[in-house]
């Protein structure tokens, strides 16, 4: 029942460890139920339904992934996408956060045409093998940049763009002293090791004046004020064509960049081909439209993801556990909100070293595979983005490789998805 269920294989894991890797997975993205309300309020929308959306459309879906693509992979509304909503599109440039949602709707249904026609498992074949090998390694070193920043470990620098943060106290220090004592964990081969870094790092919270509970259980707010709230008055301007190609580029290969990375650690990889892709994206996309419809910015697969299964999480049972625990906090939320973002740190730094192993199968040997590689490595964290390290390190490629005369290394398809990525810089 649970093969046919989750894709569930005893030889590969146990119950025990999927819901460890489950429940460590919630844990490291937890986070989003309080900064999503907060990032999307600013446009005006009701905080309180925010939170209620926000949790149901990270529920919702990752129970979907996990009984229909059988992947440990665990979705919710995404960073970053979130800040372009409300401060781009509401704030820069005036229009109404309905208008925003209606853009995130179109751009749904523009995913469900891709991932239809199969274009968007097209793309995956497309991208070079030497970016597939570094897009893990890549993304290993922006979670673990964006786990030091959200502890205050790595801070704004206007003369240097960042330095070290204060760690003589408060959320850097808990940040450090919860790397340490994981790490520890880890090395003494503890089971469950991220999941335990987490709640002793809460734990020791207390004293240090980080970690504040307020209460147990609370009733979750209506949906009512954002819910099928569209705009279709400005939908056939230039604008709206510009926003929905923002939208759906980012989303499209920040997806692309996380499944191949996340699959990549967990060795599902075989032969190049990821399983259930197809199924996956159906999942993103079916989920972006109603994320729309709900009141909320375009829904993502999760880098976090990546935590779980490093917990050892091999299928689908992981990602509803991560769902449960998501329908959980709908109840419960100023339990699981009083987790500090200084205690998911020590994962998201482990998970990054965990995830550079792929680096290891890069040739370095070959300058016209290892470039591009390296490019798409770096700029990850540098442009605090996956997609954007996938657009460099891809073009990057099709230069190096064409200039040199290796033209033969160059297919169609490379200079189709080239064309692609500069239509985005000129839009």
């Amino acid at each position: 029942m649970l093969k046919k269920l989750f894709g569930f294989n005893p030889q590969e894991t146990t119950i025990r460890t999927e819901i460890m890797a489950g429940v460590t997975t919630f844990l490291t993205m937890a986070y989003i139920l309080a900064v999503n309300p907060n990032i999307l309020g600013e446009t005006g929308m009701d905080k309180g339904a925010l939170f209620t959306t926000t949790v149901l459309m990270a529920a919702l879906p990752t129970l979907f992934m996990g009984l229909y693509a059988k992947l440990p992979l665990a979705l919710a509304p995404g960073m970053g996408l979130n800040a372009f909503f409300a401060y781009t599109v509401c704030m820069v440039m005036g229009y109404s956060w309905q208008f925003a949602l209606t853009a995130v709707f179109l751009e749904g249904l523009v995913f469900l045409l891709l991932t239809v026609t199969n274009l968007r498992e097209k793309i995956v074949d497309v991208l070079p093998d030497t970016l597939k090998k570094a897009i893990s390694a890549g993304i290993g070193l922006y979670i673990a940049f964006i786990g030091l920043k959200s502890a205050g470990i790595i801070v704004n620098n206007e003369a240097t763009l960042v330095s070290l943060g204060d760690i003589s106290g408060g959320s850097a220090l808990l940040g450090l002293i919860g790397i340490v004592l994981t790490s520890i964990l880890l090395v003494k081969g503890v089971k469950g090791a991220l999941l335990f870094g987490i709640l002793l790092t809460t734990l020791i919270g207390i004293p240090l004046s980080v970690t504040n509970f307020d209460g147990i259980v609370s009733v979750p707010p209506s949906i009512e004020p954002i819910f099928m709230k569209f705009e279709w008055e400005n939908i056939f301007t230039r604008d709206m064509v510009v926003i929905v190609f923002t939208f759906l580029f980012v989303d499209l290969f920040d997806c692309i960049g996380t499944v191949i990375g996340v699959t990549e650690r967990a060795g599902m990889v075989k032969d190049g081909k990821i399983p259930h892709l197809k199924e996956v994206f159906m999942v993103d996309s079916i989920s972006t439209t109603a994320g729309a419809a709900m009141g909320t910015s375009t829904v993502a697969v999760y880098v976090e993801s990546a935590a779980g299964v490093n917990e050892g999480g091999r299928s689908g049972l992981t990602a509803t556990v991560t769902g449960i625990c998501f329908l959980l906090a709908l109840f419960f939320a100023p339990l699981f909100l009083a987790i500090p973002a200084a205690a998911t740190t020590p994962v998201l730094v482990l998970v990054g070293l965990m995830m550079m192993g792929s680096v290891l199968n890069v040739n370095f040997q070959d300058y016209s595979e290892s470039i591009p590689a390296f490019i798409c490595i770096l700029f990850m964290p540098l442009c605090y983005s996956i997609s954007d390290g996938i657009v460099l390190g891809h073009l990057s490629y099709i230069f190096i490789n064409l200039f040199c005369g290796n033209y033969k290394k160059v297919t169609v398809g490379m200079y189709v998805l080239a064309a692609f990525f500069l239509l985005k810089f000129i839009l």
